[in-house]
């Protein structure tokens, strides 16, 4: 007879120990078993010894075997149906605490084949004499409906859960709520979902009325469940729209936070059907002492607050006027919470807390974190394009940073000018010696480029402006693109001032953008500034010193029908990243079939629009050819050839959005010569048209012509598809 070889391991032991006849030991030995599958060990080989446990009077034993089995329930199917007989009959215990945990775990353990067998347990708890069970049963039945829909809808459960809205205990009413709102939301979500689904949550006038009754006496997450239900309703009149805005206010006073914002939302919601304008002051009235204290909440909370506040205030900007103070930064406060706040500020700066402002980011701007500092000095920027009034004051605190020679604090001021030269022209020219001064400190592009913007915009007061310009033409090959961009521009604003006195430096940095430079953008602006200047200086003047409106902060950061919507989702992630929901969870994050149906009529325009493009472009086919020339007879133009090029089959694909392959439908209409749309030969001509001495203007400076560029040839139709391929 052979021996056995003892086995060992830590699985062995507590093997041995969950069968052990002593009752002590087996707890011991689950609780060791849910240690282990805690920290990640793998003890599903144990789960027909975990099995044995289940059936015993000690509550916290059965609990520990309940979470073992949701944990291991995917892995071990086929094992789960054994432990069917115990949940059945649990269900049936005297102790209500034991009915709902057995009903819960059945809910959880997402298992094909235990779901048949959860109906009739679930059908008897629903009617359970005990709340408890009632309001436990009433989630599991969202949770049934997730795995098996039509199981929970030939049952009658979804039935059961309308009737349970009536229930005298407001945590069940509150639980049923939050059920019936989770299986709306899965009914919705799928396509080809009818109003008369039976999963659409319809909140009648009854059902109103019964939550507002719920409301006062339920706990704080199942008020937030009852408010999001309150938020769809659709008050039928201006009077249901007050009396529902009126039970909601007292929701103002909760100490969590959830409770509070979902109240706001339902009052923000609701408010747009109130017609009394002494009534909506009021609940604005009422709704800033609850948002201010939400600012005494850990940091995290304070940042949630703070971005729900920013989408009201763009909504309600009279919501917190008299609450500036509130949001001045603390020395504590992390950077996230601080950007926040200095946004918030910059809303509601009016002319009577503008000086308090201006001398807290006075402050800020001598903090060490650089990141604040800037953002501090652009907020005092902001605040002088806002407020015209204190913009004198705004440009002096910006002059007293620019004296403290701390190179990222002048090189924001820099910045921060340029917007208010933008914004009040001509106001401010005894500040630009003091910015000249200080072009040594700057080595950033945006401040360099602001610099340079405001040398070329005043280029004729500024006596030395050629020799400030010429440092940055020297260094032109070396400067970023945008220096590059706004350099250009500037030299040719001093030559169309400045004519005599500039001929030289328009001449070099023309020279070397279009010969030195690898930048496209930059070389194809001075070929346009070559050619006007060379052609027509009155056109060039009339481009590049056309009168600029003026700028403006824009009051909303979203669009309106967005915040509308943003509205309506206040307290979730969709208000706090001030984005919409699809557009961060769902299976294809933003969906592009719904984001197609939606835009779909400003597609067809935008696809019209392109279709016109590639007319004119065949119409013109030099596109350096600026003179004017008369249409081929007998040929349409203009929306004329875009009807005409719309009747191709390619670009009827595209224009009712059902093209497989847009690139290849773009090829054939450029390709197919526009299907009968006649396109006009091609006039070669260069760019060495004229000299900038030809005209009167320029007769006492005259200057070398602009490189010639070879002509276009004609391209047929076949050499037109090989390029455009080419380019992909």
């Amino acid at each position: 007879m052979s021996i056995r070889a003892p086995r060992k391991g830590e699985n062995y032991e507590l093997s041995v120990d969950l069968n052990s006849e002593y009752r002590e030991k087996r707890k011991d030995a689950i609780k060791r078993t849910i240690a282990s599958m805690t920290v990640g060990k793998d003890v599903s080989g144990l789960f027909p010894d975990v099995l044995k446990n289940m059936q015993t009077d000690d509550l916290e034993q059965k609990k520990l075997v309940y979470l073992y089995l949701m944990n291991y329930a995917k892995t071990q199917p086929e094992l789960v149906i054994l432990a069917v007989n115990t949940f059945v009959k649990d269900t049936d215990d005297p102790n209500p605490l034991v009915r709902a945990l057995a009903i819960r775990t059945m809910g959880c353990l997402r298992a094909e084949k235990i779901i048949d067998y959860l109906s009739d347990p679930l059908q008897k708890c629903l009617r359970d004499e005990n709340p408890y069970v009632r309001k436990t049963a009433a989630l599991c039945v969202a949770k049934l409906y997730d795995l098996k829909p039509e199981l929970v809808i030939d049952n009658g459960f979804l039935e059961q859960l309308q009737d349970m809205i009536a229930d005298s205990n407001p945590m069940v009413v509150a639980n049923t709520v939050a059920a019936l709102t989770d299986i709306h939301i899965a009914a919705t979500s799928q396509p080809g979902t009818s109003s008369s689904d039976p999963g659409i949550f319809h909140i009648t006038t009854s059902i109103l009325n019964k939550l507002l009754i719920a409301l006062n006496e339920c706990s704080e997450w199942g008020r937030v469940a009852i408010l999001n239900a309150l938020a769809r309703y659709v008050a039928q009149d201006d009077k249901e729209s007050e009396h529902i805005c009126e039970r909601v206010v007292p929701q103002f006073q909760h100490v969590n936070g959830a409770v509070v914002l979902a109240a706001v939302k339902v009052i923000m919601i609701h408010m747009r059907g109130v017609r009394r304008e002494e009534l909506t002051k009021q609940l604005i009235r009422k709704m800033a002492p609850p948002l201010v204290t939400l600012l005494s909440s850990p940091p995290e909370v304070q940042w949630v607050a703070l971005r729900n506040i920013n989408l009201l205030l763009q909504k309600r900007p009279e919501l917190l006027s008299n609450e500036m103070r509130v949001f001045f930064c603390k020395y504590n406060d992390p950077l996230y919470v601080k950007v926040e706040k200095l946004d918030i500020m910059v809303r509601l700066a009016n002319e009577n807390n503008v000086d308090a402002l201006l001398s807290e980011l006075k402050e800020y701007a001598s903090e060490v974190d650089v990141d604040f500092v800037r953002k501090s000095i652009k907020a005092i920027g902001q605040t002088a394009v806002k407020i015209d009034a204190a913009a004198e004051r705004c440009v002096n605190v910006l002059l007293e940073l620019i004296a403290t020679r701390v190179s990222y604090v002048v090189q924001e001021a820099v910045v921060v000018m340029k917007d208010i030269f933008r914004k009040y022209p001509s106001t401010y020219e005894g500040v630009i010696p003091i910015l000249c001064s200080n072009l040594d400190e700057l080595d950033e592009p945006e401040a360099k480029a602001s610099l340079i913007w405001i040398i070329g915009e005043y280029a004729n007061t500024i006596d030395n402006a050629d020799e400030l310009l010429s440092i940055f033409v020297d260094t032109f090959v070396e400067e970023s693109y945008p220096v590059q961009l706004q350099t250009l521009t500037a030299v040719v604003k001093l030559f169309l001032k400045k004519p005599d006195s500039s001929q030289g430096i328009v001449q070099k940095v023309l020279n070397t953008a279009t010969k030195d430079c690898d930048s496209p953008d930059v070389r194809d602006r001075a070929y346009i500034y070559w050619r006007l200047l060379s052609m027509d200086p009155a056109a060039a003047k009339a481009v590049v010193l056309a009168h600029r409106p003026p700028i403006s902060i824009p009051r909303t950061t979203v669009s309106a029908a967005l915040l509308e919507e943003l509205l309506g989702e206040i307290g979730t992630l969709a208000s706090v990243y001030h984005k919409p929901a699809e557009t961060f969870i769902g299976k294809g994050r933003i969906g592009a079939d719904a984001v197609r149906k939606g835009d779909l009529g400003e597609d067809q325009f935008s696809a019209q629009k392109a279709l016109q493009t590639v007319v004119a472009g065949q119409q013109a086919e030099n596109l350096l050819d600026f003179d004017d020339s008369t249409n081929v007879e007998g040929q349409p133009s203009g929306l004329a050839a875009t009807q005409v090029l719309s009747q191709t089959p390619a670009a009827a694909n595209l224009l009712a959005g059902t093209s497989s392959n847009p690139l290849d439908d773009l090829v054939s209409i450029f390709g197919s010569g526009g299907g009968g749309v006649g396109t006009m030969p091609a006039t070669p001509m260069g760019f060495g048209g004229g000299a900038f001495g030809a005209t009167p203007a320029f007769a006492a400076t005259p200057m070398s012509a602009a490189p010639p560029t070879p002509a276009p040839p004609t391209i047929n139709s076949q050499s037109q598809q090989d390029d455009l391929l080419g380019l992909f």
